[in-house]
């Protein structure tokens, strides 16, 4: 009875360990995040729809974005004076961070025809040629699947009318043919993933 209690004692003590281990391991948010979660929730997780998920973005995607607002290549009221000053590692650190945390699962209930009608053209726009299939995004190129309604279609309008056009042209190009049922039906089908 002694050696069983010993044995759990030991086995107890183990789980505390490698549970405080864990614990500890978890990266804790930059300094500079503090401002992010303001528009863009905790852990980069935003639950407002005029604001895109940072969670679970490519880390290299964040940080060109915001190189490219501090270097005036996009253009936003709140974003832009906010990383004026962020130093290149700032940015980087903050692009790391949003970018280990897990996407949240959206609660945005997708049209079903609209968002049927959103993947026959997003396939027939090689959309994953880019974004990649399940469109996760890779590198520059950002992960899509689960973003807010709202903000996939303010960001296609953007794109379509040339007011962003951060992009080397390749979603320009793109979102120039797409008609305002195209953009519903892709931010459907996207936002729906």
């Amino acid at each position: 009875m002694a050696f069983t209690h010993r044995l759990l004692a030991g086995l107890l003590s183990f789980v505390v360990a490698a549970a405080a281990a864990q614990v500890q391991t978890v990266d804790a948010p930059p300094a500079k995040a503090a401002i992010c979660v303001a528009c863009h929730g905790l852990q980069g997780k935003s639950a407002q729809p005029a604001f895109p998920i940072l969670a679970g973005q490519t880390s290299r995607y964040m940080y060109l974005e915001l190189r490219d607002f501090q270097e005036a290549r996009r253009s936003d009221p709140l974003m832009s004076p906010i990383v004026a000053g962020m130093t290149r590692d700032e940015m980087r650190e903050l692009s790391d961070y949003f970018a280990k945390q897990t996407p949240p699962v959206q609660a945005f209930i997708a049209d079903a025809a609209k968002a049927r009608l959103g993947k026959l053209k997003a396939d027939e726009t090689l959309c994953t040629m880019c974004h990649l299939g399940g469109f996760a995004g890779q590198n520059e190129v950002p992960r899509v699947a689960g973003q807010h309604y709202d903000y996939i279609v303010k960001q296609l309008k953007a794109f379509k009318a040339r007011t962003r056009t951060n992009d080397a042209g390749s979603m320009t190009s793109v979102a120039h043919t797409l008609s305002e049922q195209d953009i519903d039906n892709l931010a459907n089908y996207l936002a729906g993933l």
